[in-house]
């Protein structure tokens, strides 16, 4: 199946062929639906605070920074911001001159309140030597969007989100990167220093790191606090093969092997190169102004705090369980930790003996924790928290996607369709064990589910493999709390309008 260049090829990639074996056979078979127990809810797998709880968990979050332990924020920032100017895009290319859908009009009637518009008026100077405000007087909206998106004005339309102008204040406007440096000191930092991670493509990076090496001193000033903002790419030898849609390699023009991005469940690769105890996960573009930051920064460190005691029990009875004096008393405790505080039902454990009891405890324990904010599901699309079987039996937490839900399973799509919360990527993760050794996280990844999409190259039909989400199959294995938080927190920037939202201004 494979030549000797495709080995070659392969090999570049860092990619065994073992491995690539094993990705044309999951682009043949496709992957399995996951059983479901039920769609979590308020105490039935989703943690709801009361403030006392929430209020303990801060003051336990607080203490946990103050011991000094190592701290990152981690912000996926990959990709362009083109469909964030979908709408703008079609604007251009299509045949009316005018705006004619209400997206459009909204865009043009409010043009001014967006944090970028001195910027576009600069550019619409430059390149047609009339203001906008002049150019729609005269009917050339195209000319504005087009001073907007290409590269010859503000580029938006290739750039990436993380270094666009967001939000606008008296004096200074910023980007996702900046709001995010500003959520790092408010409650990711620890010791006066503050590790911020952003993943991002290659062709970009060197505009990352020009536009942090700029601003960077600035919130140090203003903060009190040392940066250390670093980046990473998404690794070659995530990259996954392309099959034909009988199952084929996929093979370019020139005979050669089509590698695609396997998607944001690369990125545990990037997770476990940190060096790190604690590790904050959010979107690059669910950032807010000044003003509405302070429920942003409590219940992250509500969402820590538990995550830190609950990580200190884990340690605790993996510490006793080692040390081999636990009692028929300390076992049960214990299985209550893993059955209420983790979600996690192990089928038949009131039947084991205290040996395997013992040894099923410290295999459920002794893995990676997170606790993912979950918010009350407004109908957006994308994924949620549901309670689902694992392939040893057990029942625990899990994200899904709706493409991982069996649309044949009435039961299943009611569920999805009734589930009261939804997923707005608010993670916060524990990635060392009890000894203190780094987990090593792609171990704890369930490559069943994977995704398989229908694309196309150049006229032709393939088949294109994502690899486990991040926060889906990425992190099957782990130990996971659900916590309910404040929609307040989820403003994410899908659209360019959305930056027009009260949220955003």
């Amino acid at each position: 199946m494979f030549t000797t260049d495709d080995l070659k090829q392969l090999s570049a990639h860092g990619i065994s062929r073992e491995r690539a074996e094993q990705q044309l056979t999951q682009l043949r078979d496709g992957f399995p639906y996951l059983r479901l127990r039920a769609a979590a809810s308020i105490g039935n797998g989703i943690k709801a605070p009361t403030d006392a709880e929430a209020q303990a968990a801060v003051e336990a979050w607080e203490a946990y920074k103050d011991a000094g332990h190592a701290v990152t924020k981690f912000v996926p920032a990959s990709g362009a911001a083109s469909r964030m100017f979908k709408d703008m895009f079609e604007f251009c290319n299509g045949e009316a001159d005018v705006p004619t859908s209400e997206f459009e009009r909204t865009f043009f009637e409010r043009i001014h309140d967006f944090a970028f518009f001195p910027a576009l008026d600069d550019a619409c100077q430059v390149l047609y030597e009339a203001d906008a405000d002049e150019l729609v007087a005269d009917g050339r909206y195209k000319d504005v969007v087009q001073a907007m998106l290409s590269d010859d004005g503000l580029g938006y339309g290739q750039l990436p989100k993380g270094l666009l102008q967001f939000h606008a204040y008296a004096d200074e406007t910023r980007t996702p990167l900046e709001e995010h440096l500003v959520e790092a000191a408010l409650y990711a930092s620890s010791k006066g220093e503050a590790e911020v991670h952003f993943t991002v493509s290659a062709e970009h990076r060197a505009l990352f790191e020009e536009l942090a090496a700029r601003v960077v001193p600035a919130y140090e000033e203003r903060y009190g606090i040392r940066y250390h903002v670093t980046f990473s790419e998404q690794k070659a030898s995530t990259d996954t093969l392309a099959s034909t849609p009988a199952g084929e390699p996929f093979r370019q023009d020139d005979g050669s092997l089509l590698f695609r991005p396997g998607g944001h469940g690369a990125l545990i690769e990037n997770l476990g190169d940190l060096d790190s105890d604690i590790i904050f996960i959010k979107n690059i573009d669910n950032v807010v102004p000044d003003a509405l930051k302070p429920a942003t920064t409590l219940w992250k460190q509500v969402i820590a705090g538990i995550l830190v005691t609950a990580q200190r029990q884990a340690f605790d009875y993996l510490r006793r369980l080692d040390a081999g004096v636990c009692g028929q008393a300390d076992l049960e405790e214990m299985s209550t930790f893993l059955r209420e505080e983790l979600c996690c039902e192990v089928p038949d454990i009131s039947s084991l003996q205290p040996d395997q009891l013992a040894d099923v405890l410290r295999a459920k324990l002794n893995r990676p924790m997170r606790v993912c904010g979950m918010v009350p599901n407004v109908g957006e699309p994308g994924g949620g928290p549901f309670l689902a079987f694992n392939a040893d039996g057990s029942v625990s937490p899990q994200i899904l996607e709706s493409s991982q839900i069996d649309k044949h399973n009435p039961a299943y799509v009611a569920m999805f369709r009734s589930g009261t919360h939804f997923n707005p990527v608010d993670l916060v993760c524990a990635v060392r064990d009890y000894r203190g050794e780094r987990f090593p996280l792609p171990r704890y990844v369930d490559p069943a589910t994977g995704f398989i999409s229908e694309k196309s190259k150049n006229g032709r039909e393939l088949r294109a493999l994502e690899l486990p989400g991040l926060w889906n199959g990425a992190m099957a294995d782990w130990n996971t709390i659900f916590v309910q938080v404040p929609l307040e927190t989820f403003n994410p920037v899908k659209t360019v309008n959305d930056l027009l939202r009260p949220q955003h201004q």
